[in-house]
């Protein structure tokens, strides 16, 4: 298997685009804009066991960059929730698309998996795996808010398009850990296993505009949103809001905190029952210092590119004797045998030949991505996780034979795996061509 430095790397992309008369370079404009979401009325919380919101400990945020490479558009969002049912991204995008035009395909909306923010959107699958958990309906008017703050904040970083250009690169932190304790009876359970595989790299993309000055960041990193444990009411983005609020206070500029492969990736300190003794302040300086270090570290390297946004549909067999949300029924097919298939919808962007992310809609294990970016053909391969939506746990196919949480709690089997990886893998071979 490659294997590749986690030292800071950086490629400085200019966006190109073909017309139909030639090939010349097109203006690339970018904008990244925050909106605030922050509830103004009591929430049921999601991520752990019901529990209703007391109060505000800090606020929560869409945080939206538009990127133009004159031919195409395209948006990335990140959103202080916990997670959000696919169809709630169906019915979204195709109203953004009635509303502006903008394709499915160029609209990726990530949560950064806070445990401490409301419920949004009708449960999906949550309430497959978890009725308990859903014995509450969700706030009707908040997630139509929610929505029509994201549709105007989408319209407004559109109309606030600059030229700029593009950075990628790479930096490390220990800010998170693996979560899939081994009790010395060989069981599986939720803790901390500093000897487990963990993913410590920090994607970096940062935007410029024409004149050097700092448009915003966008950073990907592993690490669930779990500082705070269910006894906690107050409404907050754990580790990844605080995080994203100290280096915007550091830079001057957003940051939008995209979460990676996380599946069995816990915060350095997890669980905690209050702010204060939960140490996430510290996350400022185990992660957010971090990130400055590494977008302070970038070395430019010029290279034309140009955006292309696609989509492939995976299928994996579903976990036998599972019911299903009728809702997700577009996600679902019976196979010629008449067992169930799971029809994952797997996204990817290319940015250069040198860069790409792909992106799903599942709490992905952090080996299956660190596999995927150890044997890609691009030098920076990016995995944005809870994309659009949320099907739950995504475990290797060892964490199948381990058992554990994650395993109980997916609508997969063993063979995700082996089904997904190459799947990804061709779609990258055919893509640096």
């Amino acid at each position: 298997m490659r294997t590749r430095t986690t030292f800071t790397r950086s490629v400085l992309i200019g966006l190109f685009f073909l017309a139909a008369a030639g090939s010349f370079a097109g203006e690339f404009r970018a904008a990244i804009i925050k909106v605030d979401i922050t509830p103004h009325n009591p929430q049921w919380l999601l991520g752990y066991s019901p529990r209703q919101s007391t109060g505000i400990h800090d606020r929560l945020y869409h945080r939206i960059a538009v990127l133009d490479d004159g031919r195409t558009q395209f948006v990335l969002v990140s959103s202080d929730f916990c997670s959000f049912s696919p169809a709630l991204y169906d019915a979204f995008a195709a109203r953004l698309e009635s509303e502006t035009g903008i394709r499915r395909t160029q609209l990726w909306w990530t949560v950064t998996h806070t445990h401490s923010a409301p419920k949004l959107g009708p449960p999906g699958l949550g309430r497959v795996f978890m009725p308990e958990r859903y014995h509450e309906d969700y706030d009707h008017a908040y997630t139509e808010e929610v929505q029509k703050s994201l549709l105007d904040g989408i319209r407004q970083a559109r109309s606030r398009l600059v030229p700029a250009t593009l950075e990628a690169g790479t930096g490390m932190a220990m800010a998170n850990i693996n979560r899939r304790a081994r009790t010395s009876q060989g069981q599986i359970e939720l803790g901390l296993n500093p000897y487990g595989p963990a993913d410590r790299q920090i994607g970096l993309l940062r935007l410029k505009r024409a004149d050097g000055s700092l448009l915003g960041l966008i950073v990907n990193y592993a690490m669930h949103g779990t500082v705070l444990s269910g006894k906690n009411q107050l409404i907050s983005g754990d580790a990844p809001g605080i995080v994203a609020a100290y280096v915007e206070e550091k830079l001057g500029a957003p940051l939008l905190y995209v979460n990676g492969a996380a599946g069995n990736m816990a915060p350095l300190y997890t669980g905690r029952d209050d702010f204060r003794s939960s140490h996430i302040q510290e996350f400022e300086v185990l992660l957010g210092d971090r990130i400055i270090a590494a977008q302070r570290d970038l070395a430019l390297r010029a290279q034309p590119v140009q955006l292309l946004a696609l989509e492939k549909i995976v299928e994996t067999p579903r976990r036998p004797n599972l019911g299903w949300d009728d809702s997700l029924a577009a996600y679902a097919r019976a196979a010629g045998d008449g067992s169930s298939l799971v029809r994952l919808p797997v996204r990817f962007l290319k940015l250069s030949n040198e860069v790409v992310i792909w992106a799903a809609p599942v709490e992905l294990f952090c080996e299956v991505a660190m596999e995927v970016r150890n044997a890609s053909p691009f030098p920076f391969t990016f995995y944005f996780g809870y994309a659009n939506g949320s099907f739950g746990y995504f475990p290797t196919r060892e964490a199948f034979s381990e058992g554990g949480y994650e395993v109980r709690t997916s609508c997969l089997t063993s063979r995700a795996e082996g089904d997904v990886t190459p799947a990804v893998m061709a779609q990258l071979q055919g893509m640096i061509r």
